[in-house]
């Protein structure tokens, strides 16, 4: 009876490592199945890792020590992995008594032959001696073999994905500001009544969110990647798109809003699917990102005063994207952005250690009268 228990378990622990592994690193599709190992994983290291960043005072010591959890996080998830299956084919040579003798009624020998034959070291100090030892040694083997080898291909494919979705979120500093905000966006890019930008604009982060959505999906661990800056992140980016597409739909120009409607529609597929991925319900803000006193700010002084009937729409927009933003913001510890700076900030490109502030672009192309004075 013990040797059936024995290999029921290990063949158990190999199944699950290997299927959660090509889950995760080869099933390029969103898995909807709660109980997986790489799941319960982040879940309770991402829970402790968490607390953890709760401990420092500063801001920056809390940021530095989230942003370490995505890589070191992926390291530990392949060691369980590894493990499950050392253990697994262990349990199988322990009762099987497949392995030279005293090895064969010692768990831990058993367990150092696994390991030795996994990653292919081949001391020769524990053989196995029987035809069923020496076959779970071959796959154990190859198994091992081939596992690596996955890993160190999936490591390039997972930075390439991480490096697209930084590359526009990093163009986002001198068009919106650090933290980008749609108010900074349309009044450097000329107002919403702009039509060129305004769709080149939509055009590119359309783009930009489906294949956030393409590569957040098929590699969640992506989510834990925080960027180079702190001010700085791929919610942020995606907020921004959300609330710059809803914008323009009920305040753009008559052109504009098709385009508007194709972003808003693929920005909250994005947003939505993150949250089922990670079992996140819907939270409402704790606070309004955009009040009334910003409305007015925002559009009165744009020469293109809103009425009560867009005011509705606004928030009706709002309602149906905010919520599940509002949950990836409290799962991944991530600052939503408002529609207005709530406080006046430096684009990162204009700060430096050495040098004081510099000044703004439109400040050096003497263009602030035109532009500008459109959307203040």
């Amino acid at each position: 009876m013990l040797f059936y228990l024995s290999t029921f378990f290990g063949l158990a622990l190999i199944f699950l490592a290997l299927y959660d592994a090509f889950e995760t690193l080869v099933l390029p599709r969103r898995v909807t199945r709660r109980l997986r190992i790489a799941r319960v994983y982040f879940r309770v290291t991402w829970t402790a890792w968490r607390r953890l960043c709760d401990l420092p005072r500063t801001g920056r010591t809390r940021e530095s020590l989230l942003s370490i959890f995505g890589p070191l996080s992926l390291f530990g998830l392949f060691i369980c992995w590894m493990l499950l299956i050392v253990t697994g084919f262990a349990l199988l040579h322990w009762l099987g008594h497949t392995l030279t003798p005293p090895s064969n009624r010692d768990f831990r020998q058993c367990l150092y032959h696994s390991g030795e034959t996994f990653f292919t070291l081949g001391y020769g100090d524990v053989t196995p001696v029987t035809y069923v030892g020496k076959l779970l040694a071959v796959s154990e083997a190859g198994i091992g073999f081939g596992f690596m080898a996955v890993v160190i291909g999936y490591l390039p494919v997972l930075y390439q994905a991480f490096s697209n979705r930084e590359r526009n979120i990093t163009l986002l500093d001198a068009r919106a500001g650090s933290p980008p905000t749609v108010y900074e966006l349309w009044r450097r890019l000329g107002g919403t009544g702009e039509r060129i930008e305004t769709d080149r604009f939509l055009g590119e982060w359309e783009i930009w969110s489906a294949e956030l959505l393409e590569s957040h999906l098929s590699f969640p661990v992506l989510c834990y990647y925080r960027s180079q800056h702190d001010n700085q992140s791929w919610l942020a980016a995606l907020a921004l798109v959300l609330d710059a597409a809803s914008l323009l739909l009920v305040h753009g120009i008559e052109g504009s809003r098709l385009r508007a409607r194709l972003t808003f529609a693929m920005a909250r597929h994005a947003a939505v699917d993150m949250c089922l991925v990670f079992q996140l319900p819907p939270r409402e803000p704790p606070v309004e990102r955009l009040n009334d006193e910003e409305l007015r700010r925002c559009f009165s002084l744009a020469h293109r005063p809103l009425s009560d009937e867009q005011i509705t729409q606004l928030r009706e927009l709002q309602a149906i994207y905010e919520p599940f933003l509002q949950a990836l913001a409290d799962y991944f510890r991530l600052h939503l952005p408002r529609f207005i700076s709530d406080r006046p900030t430096a684009d990162n490109w204009q700060t430096s250690p050495w040098t004081s502030r510099a000044p703004h672009l439109d400040e050096l192309s003497g263009e602030s009268s035109a532009a500008s004075e459109h959307f203040r």
